[in-house]
């Protein structure tokens, strides 16, 4: 199995101009059972060491469960994280948004957010959510906005309003399985360069039995879920933030970035999952 202890030196770039490194740190279902807290925290620790610095999580998140493992994972590290979190949707209206980050920053033990996002669609109109954003930016609560689960129509109302411009990222469902955002919202991002943050890129494992995803692994002498990676990475502005809950698969979903497919493997992973031939709904977890 590919691993290695160096840091990450394949990073892309926010409109914001922050340097990210490709591969990051998810935390959905962190802090749900007591049990497994001990190595959650242990693996994002040894994340943090791999130079996975992009942390990401939301108050939706265990009900803020996550947010708290989060803030003690990387306590005395805080410099070294680029953190991430989500508003839900019916917290989204100017004065909610406000008050949802300041909960947030409280479980998370810090001062600022680097990134702040609206998790889905909310019934309050986007430019309220867009003014609470710009507020949080103005007191120095968080260093950039951005959103999830946003369709490219969504994407261009946002874009037409004032301030929508200043959106640093969309993060999406996508993966092998999954791949309805090449159609046009992968193309619209990158024309903006704007780069996409990948949710589940390995369909929480339900995928890595696939025979040709194992037959590519075997080439390399990796592992399926490496490959699963690496094909994601593939797009040097598509970053990947796979949720790991324990130290063995942080460093096994590290060793993803430096395995770099062939164009053999990528014809044969197109035959085994193609890609979409029209618009395909946008799909969410």
């Amino acid at each position: 199995m590919r691993a290695t202890g160096q840091a990450i030196a394949r990073t892309t770039k926010l409109p914001s101009g922050d340097v990210l490194p490709i591969l990051g740190q998810g935390t959905w279902h962190f802090g749900a059972i007591p049990g497994r807290r001990k190595d959650e925290i242990a693996a994002l620790r040894t994340g943090l060491d791999l130079g996975m610095s992009l942390v990401d999580t939301a108050e939706m998140y265990g009900d803020g469960a996550a947010e708290e493992l989060v803030g003690e994972a990387i306590a005395g590290r805080r410099g070294e994280v680029f953190l991430v979190s989500k508003v839900l949707p019916q917290n989204a209206s100017r004065n909610g948004t406000v008050a949802a980050c300041e909960r947030s920053l409280s479980r998370l033990h810090t001062d600022r957010l680097d990134l702040y996002l609206l998790h889905w669609r909310s019934s309050y109109s986007l430019k309220e959510t867009i003014e609470a954003f710009q507020a949080l930016l103005q007191a120095g609560k968080i260093r950039c906005w951005g959103v999830s689960n946003f369709d490219v129509s969504d994407m261009e109302e946002l874009a037409g309003l004032s301030g929508g411009s200043d959106v640093s990222t969309n993060q999406v469902l996508y993966n092998l399985t999954r791949r309805g955002i090449e159609f046009d919202l992968l193309p619209w991002c990158h024309q903006r360069t704007m780069p996409v943050m990948a949710y589940s890129p390995i369909e929480q494992g339900r995928m890595l039995g696939h025979p040709e995803l194992q037959k590519v692994a075997e080439r390399h002498s990796a592992t399926p879920a490496q490959v699963a990676l690496a094909w994601i990475l593939r797009d040097k502005e598509v970053i990947a933030i796979p949720r790991a809950g324990e130290p063995s698969h942080v460093r096994e979903n590290r060793g993803a970035v430096d395995l770099r497919l062939s164009e053999k493997d990528l014809e044969e992973l197109d035959r085994a999952f193609p890609p979409p031939r029209r618009k395909v709904q946008l799909e969410m977890l």
